[in-house]
């Protein structure tokens, strides 16, 4: 960290290192999934693939349109968060179109559904939109604190996202979609975690005072005062209504468990986090004694071979066996058998291809770039001015920290199974749409904490310092 200090006029330091530095790892963040694709290509029908010049073109021009959107409305902001994305969105479309490749997947398809639909178009689809958000959100949103004006507002949107799947027909045992004409599926949850992140930001900067206070100290613990327990309990109250009439698992413990790291980062206060905890598990064990679907999903996950002797869940068990198949370096890019796990290779389990074809190494360079992910939004918002900004970037980030955390734990028999998708490399609308939003604010909030102060107008004016964060 560097301090500048100007006693007259202060210039433009740092941004555009910083926007040529993005532009130099966006290279390689497009040429890696492209020489990905081929491999792919050359492994199952020993030539290069017809669509990778449009492939690589496709997503060129993503990351393209991208980088001239920060560079123009976002000049400070984070040279890393959008490189990082645009690799882990090249790669998941490099591993949906090698499962789209699968004679296993497309024969099972066309006895279930009469025809296949490759996902490798429509993800692409998809990905053009949520770039198209990003954009959107770095042109129109000017200042993020604006969003703090819509707290309560934002609370009510997101209680009506996170109600709606009620009222539709369940998918897979989860009614986590809601269907719209003319449009298809769309999994709400995945736009609430955002507007979810606002008001617990808005709503904890008000209230953090009160929430800190302490009335006795008990094994170590500042037990937090009764009155003030009153938001947890709320808030676990609607994640166990979602866990019963949704029996969403994913999405209950993502709303919970983002309150309860938002309210330990604003009021330092580790006893909430105890509180967090026990309530969530107390939750858990709950429903889980009396909702089917969610004790199907524990027992698969107690005990995933004998779910797939007797029938009743095999995924769980493929998954393991794909890992295992994969050893340290993998089969191949193109050479595993993980389509075996069904329709939800390309989707909840698609983590389990990319540790069978690349291996425990390819694996954990992927989680590297999650955590890299993460890393960027904490430290975002280390570097916000306001508080507002300081909680909305840790909260975004906790988000997307605990969605990766839900999806690869249940895919590695870690938890149980949550039917989120993995950020950016699992097939979803949805998903990939809201997450580039996400993105989009986070470089928001970080173009505003590393901009530049103003110049003092006055020769008498005091000194400047500017803290810059590279």
């Amino acid at each position: 960290m560097s301090v500048v200090t100007n006693t007259t006029t202060i210039t433009s330091v740092g941004a555009p290192s910083r926007r040529n530095t993005e532009l130099a790892l966006l290279v390689f963040a497009v040429l890696i999934p492209v020489f990905a694709y081929a491999n792919v290509g050359l492994a199952i029908t020993d030539e290069l693939p017809s669509g990778m010049l449009g492939y690589g073109l496709g997503l060129a021009a993503l990351a393209g349109v991208a980088h001239l959107t920060v560079r123009k409305f976002a000049p400070y902001a984070d040279p890393l968060l959008l490189p990082l994305v645009t690799l882990l969105n090249g790669m998941g479309l490099v591993f949906i179109w090698r499962l789209d490749q699968s004679p296993r997947l497309r024969q099972r398809a066309e006895a279930l559904f009469g025809s296949f639909s490759p996902d490798t178009p429509k993800q692409l689809l998809y990905s053009a939109v949520g770039v198209a958000l990003f954009v959107a959100v770095l042109v129109f949103l000017k200042d993020h604190r604006i969003l703090q004006r819509y707290t309560y507002i934002s609370m009510v949107v997101a209680l009506i996202l996170l109600i709606l799947p009620m009222f539709f027909p369940a998918v897979n045992g989860a009614k986590i979609w809601i269907s719209i004409p003319g449009v298809g599926t769309i999994q709400p949850g995945e736009f609430a975690k955002i507007i979810i992140a606002v008001f617990f930001s808005g709503y904890l900067m008000v209230k953090r005072d009160a929430l800190a206070l302490a009335s006795r100290r008990f094994m170590g613990l500042y037990l937090p005062r009764g009155r003030d327990l009153g938001p947890i309990l709320v808030i676990w109250g609607l994640s166990i209504l979602i866990l019963v009439f949704e029996t969403d698992l994913g999405t209950s413990l993502l709303f919970f468990g983002l309150f309860v790291v938002m309210l330990y980062v604003a009021t330092e206060r580790t006893s909430w986090i105890v509180f967090g905890l026990l309530m969530s598990a107390v939750g858990a064990v709950g429903v889980a004694t009396f909702e089917p679907h969610v004790q199907q999903r524990v027992d698969a996950w107690l005990d995933p071979f004998a779910a797939f002797k007797d029938g009743t869940s095999d995924q769980v068990a493929q998954a393991l066996m794909s890992f295992g198949s994969g050893g340290i370096l993998g089969t191949g890019l193109g050479q595993g058998n993980s389509d075996l796990i069904g329709f939800a290779a390309n989707s909840d389990f698609i983590l389990a291809t990319v540790g069978e074809e690349v291996g425990l190494a390819g694996l954990m360079a992927f989680l590297l770039l999650y955590g890299l992910i993460v890393e960027r939004g904490v430290r975002t918002a280390l570097a916000a001015r306001d508080p507002f900004g300081k909680l909305l970037a840790i909260g975004l980030s906790g988000a997307f920290a605990l969605q990766v955390f839900v999806v690869a734990g249940g895919v590695m028999g870690l938890i149980p199974l949550t039917g989120m998708t993995m950020p950016f490399v699992a097939a979803g609308g949805s998903s990939v749409i809201a997450n580039w939003a996400l993105v989009g604010i986070l470089l928001r909030i970080s173009d505003t904490a590393r901009r530049p102060a103003p110049a003092p107008t006055s020769p008498d004016a005091e000194p400047t310092q500017v803290v810059r964060v590279q």
